[in-house]
């Protein structure tokens, strides 16, 4: 498309440092440290352990076997670990070492998870694999969710935990990593979807629930840094294979099938100079069939009949669905050690799949009545009516849908690290470059068959059991049998598109949006050790990161013949089921009919222009932190204090479109728009870790942290037009707003953690976070007189006739609130409590979560509610987790469950926009069991066998009363079993 104009505009540019309350906190608590510390002992540096953002160290560093007096291990400890261990924890570098007990599977996995966690300076969670290739649960996104504080919000598609959220914050807020590196995304959102990461690919997982200054790409709620295998932190060549296959949909009326597959290989060469690690994963699953039922919203609507006026459903939307998934998967890291002093290190990581749902079903208006001249207004007979409401009825010229949809995605994911460290003198230097590219070709198929515009017979619809909120339990019939392809026939059954005085044929749709997202990004970063008064170690840093995505497509009518009417009988249609109505309907697959059985009439209006989008975006981030050490009040304690400056430059394309009279390109003009903003931030963070001694620690975090806009909402240009659907028309549009500010909050987080060896622990947590800033999306006044032009449609009736004020729905930055809670957790071998539970274990945790935000419920199309405000949207009041195990002679046996309340989640809607709902809380329960052969010549095979969704856990969508649901889908169980080696 060609603009016609060009438009640019920017926003005045702030340069001004301002000092925070967070930053003066910052300050005061460090000069208070400052007279009760002891300088740290200048050999304490030969007991660091490597942390995934600090350069490499001669003590850190094992070396050649010719050079090297001991064999050595590492453990990855997250950004921010102390680099000074704690005295009592300590060991003699030369005393003798004890004899080795080697830890495997879920032991191995959990105690793992709590080094991690002990060793932070920050408040994190994280897990470990129990094994190479073997996170514990089938997706990264479902592990992850068993972390205190931590919640899975379900695909409203496939079932699976697609999106996590963190003390009750939107997915939206998350900072997400790939080995401490930012990453494209293929949604419109910043952050990657977690399908596109196999859990075979994934050695562990940390969450920072506190940030500090050498953390990038924070995020307001929390950072997650995903993290795959390090060859040179393995002390021998190790190979895994596994296979699994999958029984999906159990319980469902029809079952889906799968297989997965995945190969490990880990291996050290030249002495260890030189480390490989390559995995390779590959899973195609067929879903079981879905049954859904969609009730408009939950909406009624009134009828006369006899007399008065009674109360009916609105309408409905029944399918049966089927998914599939498959995708492929590949990391490979490159270490390269030399000597002491330098180490390098490649990392590459790719991931492609496809994903697709078939939807069969049937829809139509009840109340809603009539559609326009396709459409006429029935007559409610037969009716049985109780408090108003027609509990039981039918109705005349009824106008049902067959529907038979297809929706695909292929998406693509490559990212590629190169990481130098060198020590220089007293300094630990590095260097860090990172590229990253996503890209995703969604396609939405939509075919309509029925009864076409002009047919001179309708049909009619029953119901009974309607009491005027129960709409799932409503039992419908209809009175022709849409089975039969010569009565459902393709065709335009309700006028979908043109006006009322100029149709235009659509007897179906074709839209396919293309996402390409690039990042780019280098860091640099220096360390050496210091004797500051409480400092012990000293950093400075500088990353720059340049990101540029783009949403493209194209979208149009699917049309049968050259008239308005256009029909034909299906084309090899087979007999299904309309969801859970058991009304049958006919079946077909329309991908290939493209040139047979339609033609496709490209579309153009507002609202699709409104969707074609480019935003660039550079991050410029300086920083400096210092690693303390010392004592106060009896008390040894360890941290990092630290600010980061950062600069940030956005610029958000589009389209302005307001003069459509057509909806072609030549009746929908359109002007680009570039426009954009820049604006700096001083985020300062501390974090204090007190040693309470007998393994206890309290910790303490205290930071400004933020979360960039959504990349979608950054766009430029926007759409209008006359709403019509209304008693008095306006103008009404929406768009993007690329000067938009980031959401921006203080923070304050403390931490009771109490450790048993390296065993287990229990923890007690508190947060409060006050938000300074958010971004939603609502309507406002607006004059587009701007705009405007001789032949733009304007109101030709009511209040508002030919007036340029209306409303824009757009992003908007809002005064914020705040988020408090706490968190409770337990992890421990029940072994500790008496010796006849060896082998038993147990893991819990539970938090609850307030949130003080008023969000204007106006605007949120799928809730309704009589409120003045909706909750924080991902957030679940309360979520807990609990995870029994018993691991022994080879044996592993384990059971969970995940618990979530009520929350505000996001969908996409039928034209790929993300629309709010209210979802229903929900239980989840997994049980698994596996053998591992301990002795002989198949040492190192297992076999196992794992349950998840056991209870078969129902995904429910309402808009104000949770007891109304409006949407109701059963995944059914999946049972997986398979097969692993190592070796």
């Amino acid at each position: 498309m060609k603009p016609i104009a060009t438009k640019r505009a920017g926003a005045p540019v702030r340069r001004a440092f301002q000092l925070s309350p967070v930053a003066a906190a910052c300050t005061v608590l460090l000069s208070a440290f400052a007279g009760n510390v002891y300088a740290q002992a200048s050999g304490s540096e030969a007991q660091t352990t490597v942390a995934p953002n600090t350069p490499v160290t001669a003590a850190e560093t094992p070396v050649p076997a010719d050079q090297a007096t001991a064999p050595s291990t590492a453990s990855p400890t997250p950004a921010g670990s102390n680099a000074t261990a704690s005295t009592s924890n300590s060991a003699t570098p030369n005393s003798a070492a004890p004899a080795r007990v080697q830890v495997t599977g879920i032991r191995s996995g959990i105690e793992a998870a709590i080094s991690v966690k002990r060793n932070s300076n920050s408040i994190v969670e994280a897990i470990s694999a129990e094994d190479i290739g073997k996170l514990p649960d089938q997706s990264v996104a479902e592990s992850i969710a068993r972390l205190p504080g931590v919640t899975a919000q379900r695909s409203r598609g496939s079932g699976r935990a697609s999106e996590i959220s963190v003390r009750g914050l939107s997915p939206s807020f998350n900072g997400t990593l790939l080995n401490g590196r930012e990453m494209a995304s293929t949604g419109n959102a910043r952050n990657p979807e977690f399908d596109l990461f196999p859990a075979e690919l994934m050695g562990g997982v940390t969450i920072y629930k506190t940030p500090d200054a050498s953390v990038i790409g924070q995020g307001l709620a929390a950072t997650i840094d995903l993290k795959t295998v390090q060859p040179l932190d393995f002390g021998k060549r190790v190979i895994a294979v596994n296979y699994k296959k999958s029984r999906l949909g159990v319980r469902t009326s029809e079952e889906g099938d799968g297989d997965r597959f995945s190969l490990s290989y880990i291996d050290q060469f030249a002495n260890r100079t030189i480390g490989v690690a390559v995995g390779l994963t590959s899973y195609d699953e067929t879903g079981g069939e879905q049954r859904k039922f969609d009730a408009w919203g939950g909406s009624t609507a009134e009828l006369p009949y006899n007399g008065q006026n009674v109360r009916v459903p609105l309408g409905f939307t029944a399918d049966t669905e089927t998914g599939y998934h498959n995708r492929d998967g590949a990391f490979a890291s490159l270490q390269w050690r030399p000597n002491r002093n330098f180490r390098s290190t490649v990392d590459l990581f790719y991931s492609a799949g496809e994903t697709g749902f078939k939807r069969t079903g049937l829809e139509g208006a009840i109340g809603a009545n009539t559609s326009g001249r396709y459409d006429p207004a029935g007559v409610l007979t037969n009716a049985t009516i109780a408090n108003g409401v027609a509990t039981s009825g039918t109705l005349t010229n009824y106008k049902g849908i067959v529907r038979n949809h297809i929706e695909s995605a292929e998406d693509d994911l490559k990212t590629v690290g190169w990481k130098n460290e060198l020590k220089l003198g007293e300094w630990n230097t590095s260097a860090d470059i990172t590229w990253s590219k996503a890209t995703k070709l969604s396609s939405r198929y939509e075919t309509t068959a029925g009864l076409p515009g002009n047919a001179a017979t309708l049909d009619t619809i029953s119901w009974t059991g309607f009491n005027g909120g129960n709409f799932t339990d409503v039992a419908y019939r209809t009175g022709l049998n849409y089975a039969d392809p010569n009565v459902a026939q393709l065709t335009d059954v309700n006028g979908w598109s043109g006006t009322e005085t100029a149709p235009l044929a659509q007897a179906g749709y074709l839209a396919q949006p293309y996402i390409d997202d690039k990042l780019k990004a280098i860091r640099l970063n220096a360390k050496r050790s210091v004797e500051w008064g409480p400092v012990s170690a000293f950093q400075f840093g500088y990353n720059y990161t340049d990101r540029e995505k783009r949403r493209s497509g194209e979208e149009g009518r699917l049309v049968i013949g050259d008239g308005l009417y256009g029909a034909i009988p299906m084309p090899d249609s087979t007999p299904n089921t309309a969801g859970t109505t058991g009304i049958p309907v006919a079946s077909w697959n329309p991908l290939g009919s493209l040139g047979t059985v339609y033609q496709l009439a490209p579309k153009v209006n507002a609202d699709i222009l409104t969707k074609l989008w480019d935003v660039k975006e550079t991050v410029q981030t300086a920083y400096l932190m210092g690693d303390l050490n010392g004592e106060l009040m009896g008390f040894e304690f360890r941290g990092n204090v630290g600010t980061q400056f950062v600069h940030t430059k956005q610029r958000g394309g589009g389209y302005n479109s307001g003069n459509c009279t057509g909806e072609t390109a030549d009746t929908c003009p359109v002007v680009r728009v570039d426009e954009g903003t820049d604006y700096w931030d001083v985020l300062p963070s501390l974090n204090l870790s007190f040693d309470l001694t007998n393994d206890q620690v309290l910790r303490m975090g205290v930071a400004k942290v933020l979360s960039r806009p959504s990349l979608d909402d950054l766009r430029g240009g926007l759409g209008f037009g006359v709403n019509t659907g209304v008693a008095n028309p306006f103008l009404s549009g929406g768009g993007g707003n690329p000067t938009l500010n980031p959401f921006k909050a203080n923070q304050f987080d403390l931490s009771y953690e109490k450790y048993f060896a390296k065993k287990g622990y229990v923890s007690v947590a508190g947060f409060y976070k006050k938000l300074d800033s958010f971004i939603l999306r609502t309507p406002s006044e607006y004059d587009f007189a701007q705009y405007v032009t001789p032949t733009t449609p304007l109101p030709a009736t009511g209040p508002f006739a030919g007036s340029t004020v209306g409303v824009l729905n757009r992003p908007e930055n809002g005064d914020g609130g705040s988020i408090k809670g706490y968190e409770l957790a337990i992890n421990i071998p029940l072994e500790m409590v008496s010796s006849w539970l060896d082998g038993f274990g147990i893991m819990a945790n539970h938090s609850d979560t307030k949130s003080a935000i008023n969000i204007p419920a106006l605007g949120f199309g799928n809730v309704q509610t009589a409120a003045q405000s909706i909750p924080l949207p991902g957030l679940s009041r309360k979520v807990s987790n609990l995870r029994l195990y018993y691991e022994k002679n080879g044996f592993q046996i384990a059971a969970a469950a995940r618990k979530r309340s009520d929350f505000l989640g996001q969908s996409p809607d039928f034209s790929d926009t993300l629309q709010y709902t209210f979802v229903k809380g929900e239980t989840i329960v997994d049980f698994q069991i596996s053998y591992e052969i301990q002795s002989g010549f198949a040492k190192g095979l297992g076999i196992f066998a794992q349950a998840n969704n056991w209870n078969n856990a129902p995904y429910q969508e309402y808009t104000d009363s949770r007891d109304s649901v409006t949407r109701r889908v059963e995944y059914g169980r999946t049972y997986q079993f398979g097969a692993n080696y190592k070796f």
